[in-house]
Order: structure tokens, then C-alpha cells, then sequence
């Protein structure tokens, strides 16, 4: 079905995706490689939200030599009007003759549009090809496109016997420095941070991008039961911070909070007054948020997983031991039997530094 060129441009063409890895939320990662008599004669991706699509930066390289040319792009074409003008009516325009397409729009409402828009019109058109591949590109983005949440990642740093903190609270630093490096590369391509309001009163969290050059911050999301959150924290610096709290009583330090200008409090009472965290995932989604990565304690951690809204854990082991009566990663409920164990897929293990990095998945 593709020749050993159709992979190779739609491998080039994902390498492209990945340039909009930190910048291009809350849309996908898209890339796009024109090719004809299969020399590449343009290329591209989309760089941010609001800016022209991978489609339009690629035939706008192309220019007329996208006349009768192949199109490898890693997402079905958009076939509807947005922040910019439909790419599908683009490339009808350049009068390309074929397209390929790695993974159709998860979009329910839209998968397909684009690439029968495509065929009406007399343009070949295959879909499938490094689908995977592209959808690793864009879990966060699919899943709200599908199921209307974003994909939570819950990152945390623990020794080799399983503790993120001494009993007194001391946690600074457990993972090495290559590995804290590489946990604010995990920030940069989160759409937001999350955590909760223990980690704000012990450390002063400012829940930012450092020690690597980043085009923009990640929104801050902060669980605050009782809106116990200081006026002058450091994370309250800055843009885009949404406050989910249960107290419906400070209304009047709500307001000092929202005058500030970048804060929003949203109100959210669950069981027991604590923050319905279900009901505050498909929130973020509807703002838009793709991939949250969540830096917490042990009970918020615990409260995601069993609640069932943690996609992914990002792990980094230091070759350490904390001691028995150190903090635990997460606070989960006793098992009376192995049975109720929760599963893990484990994706990748690495070497950061000295310590140990394991991404798993629920």
C-alpha cells in the first residue's frame, strides 16, 4: 500500500511535527513535506496556535512545484474555517495530486471531512501511515478531542526504596540535576502544571519553565480546598493561574485574587468539600488544555489515580535510600487482595543523570 518513499517522507514529515512540541498548544503538532517525482520541494510544520498551518508553510515553499506533487502531512487536513482559512482548499488551489495522510482528525465531528473533500475533487488520498507514530505526537489533543479530557502526566522523584520526602517535609533535592533538567523539558510541552496547595505552602512553587529556553509558560493550575493560598505566593506571578477550590465562603479573598488580574477561582465542591477533580479535568479540556502535568503530593497524586484521571507517570529514581519512615509517593487505599493491584504498562527506561527514569502508563 506505501512504498519505502512514502515512509521516509512521512518519517521527515513527523520530525517536522515535533518542531511545535512546546509551542503549538492547544492545537496539534503537525508536520508536512511536499515531494515531486519524490524530491522534497517543500516543507513545514505549524508553529503556533493561530499561525498558518504545517499545510500552508509547506506549499508556500513548494510554490508552483506543488502542481501535480505529493503531500505527506501528519493530521488530516482541516476542512473547516478556524483562526486561519481551511488547508484543505489549499492545497485544491495548488493542484496537488496526492495525499497521505498519517492519522484522520479525532475530532468526531470532523474526522473524514477533509480527506472526502479531498477525493470529491479528484485528489488521491491514503490515510494510516506512522498513524501511531502521530498520535504519539498528540495524546493529549486526541483524548480531548475524544473523551473530552486532557491527558494527565504525573511526574515525580523518588529514591530507590520508593520515598519522595523525609518525614520532616525535606525533599530538595532527591533527583539529580540532569534530571531536573529534563523534568522542566516535560514542562514546556505541557499545556499546564498542576498541583496542590501543600506543595505551594512547603516549597513556594513557582511552577515555571528554567534552565531551558521556552517560548512560552505553561498555564498553572492550583487545587486549593479551602482557598488557603497566600496573597503573595510566587506562583501567583505571572499569567494564567486557575484556582479550583471547594470554599464558597471567601468570596471576599476570591476577589483580591481575581483583581489581580491573572487569576482565575473556580468553584468545584465534590465529596466531603474537596475540589470534584473529575469535573475539573473536563474544565481544563474545555480551555483548551491538551497535556497537564501534575507535581503534587502524595494525596493529590493518589486522589488523580484513583479517580482514575492519571494517563501517565514519569518517574526518576535516584540510586538513594530515604528510610522507612520516609513520605511515600502516592497515598492510595489499602489492597486486601493483589487482584486490585493497578496495572502499569511500562514505555520507556532511561538513564537522566545518575538517576533512573521510567515512563509508565494506567
Amino acid at each position: 500500500m506505501f512504498s519505502s518513499e512514502d515512509y521516509m517522507h512521512m518519517a521527515h514529515a513527523l520530525q517536522f511535527a515535533e518542531k511545535g512540541l512546546d509551542t503549538t498548544t492547544p492545537n496539534p503538532r503537525v508536520g508536512c513535506v511536499i515531494t515531486r517525482y519524490n524530491q522534497v520541494v517543500g516543507s513545514g510544520w505549524h508553529e503556533q496556535a493561530g499561525a498558518a498551518h504545517a499545510e500552508i508553510n509547506a506549499l508556500a515553499v513548494a510554490g508552483e512545484k506543488a502542481r501535480g506533487a505529493t503531500v505527506y502531512v501528519t493530521l488530516e487536513p482541516c476542512c473547516h474555517q478556524g483562526r486561519t482559512p481551511p488547508c484543505v482548499e489549499a492545497l485544491i488551489r495548488a493542484a496537488v495530486a496526492r495525499v497521505v495522510i498519517a492519522m484522520e482528525d479525532p475530532n468526531p465531528l470532523m474526522s473524514g471531512s477533509g480527506i472526502e473533500t479531498l477525493k470529491q475533487v479528484g485528489i488521491a488520498v491514503q490515510s494510516g501511515l506512522l498513524q501511531e507514530q502521530a498520535r504519539a505526537l498528540n495524546p493529549g489533543f486526541v483524548k480531548r478531542m475524544q473523551h473530552g479530557k486532557p491527558w494527565v502526566r504525573l511526574k515525580t522523584a523518588v529514591s530507590l526504596d520508593g520515598k519522595t520526602a523525609l518525614n520532616n517535609g525535606q525533599s530538595q533535592w532527591i533527583s539529580c540535576e540532569a534530571a531536573r533538567i529534563d523534568g522542566h523539558r516535560w514542562r514546556a510541552r505541557s499545556c499546564a502544571i498542576l498541583t496542590g496547595i501543600g506543595t505551594i505552602l512547603a516549597d513556594d512553587a513557582q511552577l515555571t519553565v528554567r534552565h531551558i529556553s521556552a517560548s512560552r509558560q505553561p498555564k498553572k493550575i492550583i487545587v486549593d480546598n479551602r482557598l488557603d493560598i497566600p496573597l503573595n505566593a510566587s506562583v501567583l506571578q505571572g499569567e494564567d493561574v486557575f484556582i479550583f477550590t471547594a470554599s464558597t465562603e471567601e468570596t471576599s479573598k476570591t476577589n483580591i485574587l481575581e483583581k489581580m488580574g491573572t487569576t482565575q477561582v473556580i468553584v468545584f465542591e465534590g465529596s466531603g468539600a474537596r475540589v470534584n477533580l473529575d469535573r475539573m479535568m473536563t474544565t481544563l479540556a474545555k480551555l483548551g488544555m491538551n497535556e497537564i502535568l501534575v507535581e503534587a503530593g502524595s494525596r493529590l497524586g493518589g486522589a488523580l489515580i484513583q479517580d482514575g484521571l492519571v494517563d501517565e507517570l514519569i518517574i526518576y529514581m535516584a540510586p538513594s535510600l530515604l528510610g522507612s519512615n520516609a513520605k511515600g509517593m502516592f497515598q492510595l487505599p489499602e489492597l486486601a487482595s493483589l487482584q486490585h493491584k493497578t496495572a502499569l504498562n511500562i514505555e520507556d527506561v532511561r538513564m537522566i543523570g545518575s538517576d533512573v527514569r521510567i515512563i509508565a502508563r494506567l
